[in-house]
């Protein structure tokens, strides 16, 4: 598993131990065996700390299918509270943990994952590690994750979960993917639930803010006066995770992709393939690495191609998504963003679903903006306009 003392050629480079990377790792494995496929993480274990979540409607049958044995939790629906509603939505929603990606990466891969290999350098034909060894392939992938660009404009969802054990039996049956009943500040705040036992849970708390800095203390103690109130008394915290997703609100993608290294295929963050406004990230990565895996051809010219079509082609695809975040950062007083989310959970469950997917209709867009606003409407037709809104949110 540690790096070892020699400079190595592969089939495949994949820099970066994150989910992108990971799943791309496992589709190429199963369908070309073959492949010497090489991963260098920076850090001593692949995937971190996280759980990433998904509908089972926002990926394909056959995606859905090879995702199977990476799922650790499955329920049948899920709950979402806010201060004028509460509503149960039966779509199914499933949980990846760190964990089950790090084992079937590590069982795909064995001696061809190195851990601790920080990267001092990423082209199309090598990389070179931070201690001068030089790996050749004619494939290199880049998955660490978002870059810095003036060419986007983001908002922020970060948060810090809790993986608790209770004192008894919390009773949930499914997870509460938003409670926004919670004290409202620093942005769009909410709890965020996933029962994982008869006892225990991963609590976070989100928030849809301006900027990305994180507040650990204040969060944990966010945590535990959440579960107070809900009558759980918290007997072990057995894990913590933490993350900052971008949201994004306007930008130029092509101006994004020239700004890469050229020649070098950037995946997952890095690609700005994530749901606008929810920030998921599984189904389009999980869609990217079946693509990779199929394609006639590897090299990191052909898939740095078929990545970078991917993205444009979901950045164009999206717009409207980027309209709502506007209206959710820029329209909208902060301690009042929630309200745009309770609207939206009024509407029928066949839109919501499709919003997650983010492949909304003509007729969902409409449905969505048809009524009074939750917002000024002055400051609404202030936000129509994408280009108006650039380097207002610099990531």
């Amino acid at each position: 598993m540690e790096s070892p003392s020699l400079s190595a050629r592969a089939d495949v480079v994949l820099v970066g131990g994150g989910l992108a990377n990971g799943l791309i790792a496992l589709r190429l494995k199963a369908l070309r065996p073959a492949l010497k496929v090489l991963m260098l993480e920076r850090g001593p274990q692949v995937g971190g700390e996280h759980t990433w979540c998904h509908f089972q409607t926002d990926v394909s049958p056959a995606i859905d299918a090879w995702l199977a044995p990476l799922i650790v939790h499955r329920w049948d629906g899920y709950t979402v509270r806010f201060p004028g509603h509460v509503r149960e939505l039966a779509t199914p929603y499933r949980a990846i943990t760190s964990e089950r990606l790090r084992q079937a990466v590590e069982a795909a891969l064995g001696e061809d994952l190195w851990l601790n290999a920080g990267v001092a350098f990423v082209g199309p034909d090598h990389v070179v590690l931070g201690d001068g060894r030089r790996i050749t392939a004619e494939t290199v992938i880049d998955g660490r994750g978002p870059r810095k660009s003036h060419d986007l404009s983001l908002g922020w969802q970060k948060f810090l979960g809790q993986g608790v054990k209770l004192a008894a039996p919390h009773g949930l049956t499914r997870p509460i993917v938003m409670d926004a009943t919670v004290p409202q500040h620093d942005g769009y705040r909410f709890l965020y639930v996933l029962p994982l036992d008869a006892k225990r849970l991963l609590i976070e708390d989100t928030r849809y803010s301006d900027g990305p800095e994180l507040d650990h203390a204040d969060l944990r103690t966010a945590i535990a006066d959440y579960a107070a109130a809900q009558g759980w008394t918290i007997e072990a915290v057995e894990r913590e995770e933490d993350g900052v997703l971008p949201i994004a609100l306007a930008g130029d993608i092509d101006a994004y992709w020239r700004a890469t290294p050229p020649g070098v295929a950037q995946v997952g963050l890095g690609a700005a393939l994530f749901q606008p406004t929810t920030g998921y990230s599984l189904p389009d990565a999980a869609r990217l690495a079946e693509a990779i895996a199929a394609l006639p051809v590897l090299s990191s010219a052909v898939v740095r191609a078929r990545a970078e079509a991917q993205s444009k082609a979901a950045w164009r695809d999206r717009g409207f998504f980027r309209l709502i975040n506007r209206m959710l950062f820029l329209a909208c007083a902060p301690e009042r963003r929630y309200t745009v989310l309770e609207r939206f959970y009024r509407l029928p469950a066949p839109l919501v679903q499709r919003f997650y997917a983010a492949r909304l209709t003509v007729w969902d867009r409409a449905r969505i903006l048809i009524g009074k606003p939750p917002v000024p409407i002055a400051a609404a037709l202030g936000c129509i306009s994408e280009r108006s809104a650039l380097g207002r949110h610099d990531a």
